[in-house]
């Protein structure tokens, strides 16, 4: 059984699907904050909090758990610089809790859902995983925070991780029957399909001094499946050796 922190939010809920196309059983762990009910489906489900000892301890009695896959936690880096003290307490101190439980009940695999967010301004383009890491705001300082733990746990404990820094996600399963789904939308696809549509006057394009030939920004996308799938082939290869 596997364990899906996050698992009823939008990438934590494709990651669930694509571990069950490959054979696995998988548990949700979900405060609900913003994840959506309609997302469990048929899939097991532990109402908890990440900042939860006492949750996540449950979690891990309950279900016989061989491996972790981290979403949860705060991912808005706007929000970010408003209220520092919830992402350090929420992907910090959740994931550090997270990290106990897992040694207490002798889990050993973890696939962490990082950031590009973690790099802060490249110094170079594209961006490999060598890159400096230097993060220039609360949400990506408290993802790198939490990297740096990792390292530290693998040392010690003989934690087995990896840490995905992915860009940004869009998309959906090729079934319909997940996507994105935010209160409020930050994501620059949906907000564009609804002007599209309609349901709002306008979309805002922000900036006009990139190095670009028309000085706005560039996005780098991954389809959701794809970043779902990695997740699923990275806890493979931890759990292979």
């Amino acid at each position: 059984m596997i364990l899906v922190t996050g698992g009823a939010g939008y990438i934590g809920r494709h990651a669930v699907k694509a571990l069950r196309q490959s054979g696995f059983k998988a548990v949700i762990f979900d405060n609900f904050s913003t994840g959506h009910r309609s997302f469990l489906k048929d899939t097991p489900c532990v109402e908890g909090d990440v900042c939860s000892a006492v949750d996540l301890d449950t979690a891990f009695r309950q279900y016989s758990i061989e491996g972790v896959l981290h979403f949860a936690g705060r991912t808005l880096f706007p929000e970010s610089h408003l209220k520092p003290e919830l992402y350090y307490q929420i992907n910090l101190t959740g994931g550090m809790h997270l990290l106990e439980a897992m040694k207490k009940h002798g889990v050993k695999y973890l696939v962490f859902s990082s950031t590009c967010a973690t790099y802060g301004i490249p110094e170079t383009v594209p961006i490999n995983e060598v890159c400096p890491q230097v993060p220039i705001n609360p949400y990506g300082e408290s993802k790198l925070a939490f990297e740096r733990a990792l390292r530290w746990f693998h040392k010690a404990h003989g934690l087995e991780y990896l840490s995905f820094r992915y860009f940004n996600a869009a998309g959906a399963d090729a079934d319909g029957e997940f996507g994105e789904d935010h209160e409020p939308e930050t994501h620059l696809i949906p907000l564009v399909l609804d002007a599209a549509l309609g349901r709002r006057p306008e979309v805002k394009v922000f900036g006009t001094d990139y190095s670009t030939p028309d000085g706005t920004c560039l996005r780098d996308y991954i389809h959701v499946m794809d970043l779902a799938t990695a997740h699923v082939k990275g806890l493979q290869a931890l759990m292979s050796g």
